[in-house]
C-alpha cells in the first residue's frame, strides 16, 4: 500500500532508495537515513537499503532495522518500504540494518540456479521460461511447452550440475536499454538496465540477488513436473535446500518400503501390483453391488402390487441422502414391465422419477413440469429424470404434482 504523501518528511534528497544489493549482494549490514515513514512509523523508507523487496518472483529479505524486526519489504515507486513489527522510535533518523543472511543466501542460490536452469532448458530443448516462483519452501519455473518427457529431467540435472562444478562467474553490469544486446529476453524497460550474466551461458535483465559463481549455487535437484494451463511446471531446489528435500524424499521412500516389508528399489513394482489388485477388487465390488441391487429391486418389484393403471409404483422418501443414492435401484426396478420409481429427498431437496421404457411415461417432461410448478428445475430422458427443489416443502409439493399426473393414466410423449 503506498505511503501517504502527508507522511513525507521535508528532505532535500529525492525519494529514491539507493539499492545496495544491486552492486553487492553479500552486504549484510548498512546504515541509512529515514526519508519517509507512515504515521505509525511501522513503514519506513530509507535513502539507502540492502533489503530486497518482493519482486520478479523472488521473495523479500528479512532482518532488523534499529533492532526492530523487518517482516516484509515492498516497492513503492522508486523506493523500498521496510515493514516493521514495531514502530521506529520518534527522533531516530539514522538506522542500522541487519539482513537475515541465511535467508538471503538461500534465495540467492535458488534465483541463480533458476537462471542456469532456464538457460539450459531453452538452449538445449527450445523451451523458454515464461514465469518463475521462488518460494520459501519450493521453487518452480514454467516452461513454454505442453509436453516434457520425464527422461529429460536427469539430462538437464546432469548438465546443470556440470555447469555448477565449472564455477562460471556471475557478473552485474548497467547498460542503456537502447544498446544492450544479447539478452535472453527483450526488456520493456527504458533507461538503464541492470544485467546479470553467467559467463558464456546467459545475459538477462534482472534486479535480483545472485551468487558470485555457479559453484556457489550448490547441487541442483529437479524434483517433479506437472502440466498446468498450457505450460509445464518444473519444481526444483538448489544448495542446502536441494539436499534437505532429497533427504526428506529418501526418508519417505524408506518408510513406504518398511510398510511394504521391501527394499526401496522394490517399491515401484509393489505399488504397481497393489494398484492392479485394488482395481480388480473395485471391479468385483461393483459387480457384486450391482447384483445385490438387482436382487433387491426384483424383490421390491414382486412386493409392489399394481395400481389401478396396472403400474407397479414404488415410492421412496429420503431424509438425509441425495436421490442419486437410489438411482441404481430405480434403474434396476424399472427394468421390469410397467414399473415406476418415484423418490424424493428432503435434504438436499430433490426428486427422481424413473419408468420402464415401454410404460409410455415421459419422465423428463413430467418432472420438469412438476418442479417448475414449485420453483425448482430439472429434467432428463423419458425413462429417467431428476432435479432439485428450493425446499423440502417444495419437493413434497412437486411429488404430489407427479402423483396426480401419474394417476391420470399414461400421458403421451
Amino acid at each position: 500500500m503506498p505511503l501517504s504523501t502527508n507522511d513525507v518528511r521535508s528532505f532535500s534528497a529525492p525519494l529514491v532508495t539507493d539499492r545496495l544489493y544491486y552492486t553487492d549482494a553479500t552486504l549484510t549490514t548498512f546504515t541509512g537515513t529515514v526519508v519517509r515513514a507512515n504515521a505509525q512509523r511501522t513503514e519506513v523508507v530509507l535513502d539507502r537499503s540492502a533489503f530486497y523487496p518482493t519482486s520478479g518472483g523472488q521473495p523479500h529479505d528479512m532482518g532488523t532495522l534499529h533492532g526492530i524486526v523487518v517482516h516484509n519489504v515492498t516497492e513503492d515507486g522508486e523506493t523500498v518500504v521496510h515493514h516493521l513489527t514495531e514502530p521506529l522510535p520518534a527522533g531516530v533518523e539514522t538506522v542500522r540494518g541487519v539482513l537475515d543472511w541465511d535467508r538471503r543466501h538461500d534465495l540467492m542460490q535458488q534465483h541463480s540456479g533458476q537462471h542456469l536452469l532456464s538457460a539450459v532448458f531453452e538452449d538445449g530443448y527450445g523451451w523458454p521460461t515464461v514465469s518463475v516462483h521462488l518460494g520459501r519452501d519450493g521453487c518452480s519455473l514454467d516452461l513454454a511447452t505442453e509436453q516434457l518427457d520425464l527422461a529429460v529431467l536427469p539430462e538437464v540435472e546432469q548438465r546443470v550440475n556440470a555447469l555448477v562444478a565449472e564455477q562460471r562467474p556471475f557478473s552485474v553490469s548497467f547498460e542503456d536499454a537502447t544498446t544492450a544486446i544479447g539478452l535472453r529476453k527483450a526488456s520493456d524497460r527504458s533507461g538503464t538496465l541492470r544485467i546479470v550474466s553467467i559467463a558464456g551461458i546467459d545475459r538477462n535483465a534482472c534486479g535480483g540477488t545472485h551468487v558470485a559463481h555457479t559453484g556457489a549455487i550448490g547441487p541442483v535437484f529437479l524434483r517433479r513436473v506437472e502440466r498446468t494451463r498450457g505450460v509445464t511446471r518444473v519444481e526444483f531446489r538448489c544448495g542446502a535446500r536441494a539436499i534437505a528435500r532429497a533427504r526428506t524424499d529418501a526418508e519417505l521412500l524408506q518408510q513406504t518400503a518398511a510398510q511394504l516389508s521391501a527394499s526401496p528399489d522394490d517399491v515401484p513394482g509393489l505399488v504397481a501390483e497393489l494398484q492392479a489388485a485394488a482395481r480388480s477388487a473395485e471391479k468385483e465390488r461393483l459387480r457384486l453391488e450391482e447384483a445385490l441391487v438387482a436382487h433387491e429391486a426384483r424383490a421390491l418389484y414382486d412386493a409392489t402390487p399394481p395400481d389401478a393403471n396396472g403400474r407397479r409404483l414404488c415410492l421412496r422418501t429420503l431424509l438425509d441422502a441425495p436421490v442419486k443414492s437410489v438411482q441404481t435401484l430405480a434403474q434396476q426396478f424399472t427394468r421390469n414391465e410397467a414399473a415406476v420409481f418415484l423418490a424424493m429427498s428432503t435434504s438436499p431437496a430433490a426428486i427422481l422419477l424413473a419408468a420402464h421404457t415401454d410404460s409410455g411415461i415421459p419422465c423428463g417432461r413430467l418432472l420438469r413440469e412438476a418442479l417448475q410448478a414449485v420453483g425448482g428445475r430439472g429434467g432428463g430422458a423419458d425413462h429417467l429424470a431428476q432435479g432439485s427443489a428450493p425446499s423440502a416443502e417444495a419437493a413434497e409439493a412437486g411429488r404430489e404434482h407427479l402423483l396426480r399426473a401419474l394417476s391420470e393414466g399414461a400421458p403421451g410423449r
